[in-house]
């Protein structure tokens, strides 16, 4: 049974209830005081502490439903352990639907952050300092940047054995190996001894069910093998492994048309899109330069020479 004391920001989080804590982040200029609500749920039986996090980039809103539709299924009320959510992190970019911190900063390129820094920057030192060190487990959403629409997957450090046995345990349709970016909340969490599993699907500004319900019954797969839960780890993929991966650019601007799915496996010098100006005297298409899977689309309609239009892996 519940052996040890549990604070959370500086506050006592009682055994088997619900608490709501707010995080203070910042004041507006016109004095009021802007507050992340963290959800959390401690049992009465000592355990683990797994933290679900979305939201910090403001306009990446799958993370959020995901995240969401978890508290609704109540499948945040552990019989072991302690289950925190923090649906949006970046309240600030999630209210104008913003991908940065109102100082401009990506939020996830400014970790550990600094106490007198940047207002993005200290913002980070706060979650480093008094949120981070109080947790084992991390699930971190996120969704493709702008028009970059990804196929659910989880990124990873395909090395770290528990990590990939957790990713396996998830069961998303990829998996994808993932270095470590300077600065951002994965690495310093990777840093602190934390075990992070990043989940990437869809696109920002756009909610997409598919993409939500395989983030909750991957993160319910992750509950159950941790021993937050109760029931029955659901298996229903084959996840696809991608050790190296490439982006194919434009090699020429103008109006552009999709011709592959999203996760198929294409073959060698298939088309899988076409590029065409606006006045019908070119149209252009784009081979697949070998057999590989796609994992990303760029979804925007009208492109520039250089610009990503599809991630692929480089061997299976």
């Amino acid at each position: 049974m519940l052996n040890n004391s549990f604070s959370l920001l500086g506050k006592e989080i009682p055994a088997g209830k619900r608490t709501i804590l707010d995080l203070k982040i910042a004041k507006l200029h016109t004095r009021t005081t802007v507050n992340i609500p963290i959800i959390i749920e401690r049992s009465k039986v000592d355990g683990p502490v797994i933290l679900l996090l979305a939201g910090i980039h403001g306009d990446e809103v799958n993370g959020v439903g995901i995240v969401r539709e978890i508290i609704n299924k109540k499948l945040n009320k552990p019989k072991k352990g302690t289950i925190i959510c923090l649906p949006v992190f970046n309240i600030f970019g999630y209210l104008v639907q913003s991908r940065e911190f109102p100082d401009g900063r990506d939020l996830n390129r400014v970790f550990p952050g600094t106490k007198s820094g940047s207002l993005a920057s200290q913002f980070a030192h706060q979650f480093t300092t008094e949120i981070a060190p109080f947790v084992d487990y991390v699930i971190d959403f996120h969704t493709g940047g702008g028009d970059r629409d990804n196929i659910s997957q989880l990124r990873l450090e395909s090395s770290e054995t528990e990590t990939l046995a957790l990713a396996k345990v998830f069961n998303p349709p990829f998996i994808i190996h993932s270095n470590y970016i300077t600065k951002s909340v994965r690495e310093t969490l990777h840093k602190k001894g934390k075990t992070v599993l990043l989940f990437e699907g869809g696109k920002s500004k756009e909610l997409s069910t598919e993409v939500i319900k395989h983030g909750v019954r991957g993160t319910k797969n992750i509950l159950i093998h941790l021993g937050f839960i109760d029931g029955e780890i659901v298996q229903s993929e084959n996840p696809i492994f991608i050790h190296k991966s490439k982006w194919l650019r434009a090699s020429y601007s103008g109006m552009f048309t999709c011709k592959a799915k999203n996760g198929s496996f294409v073959k060698k010098k298939e088309i899988i899109g076409t590029i065409q100006d606006p006045f019908g005297e070119f149209k252009k298409h784009i081979y697949a330069p070998t057999d590989c899977h796609i994992f990303c689309i760029n979804r925007t309609p009208i492109v520039n020479k250089g610009d990503a239009l599809f991630h692929l892996s480089l061997e299976e």
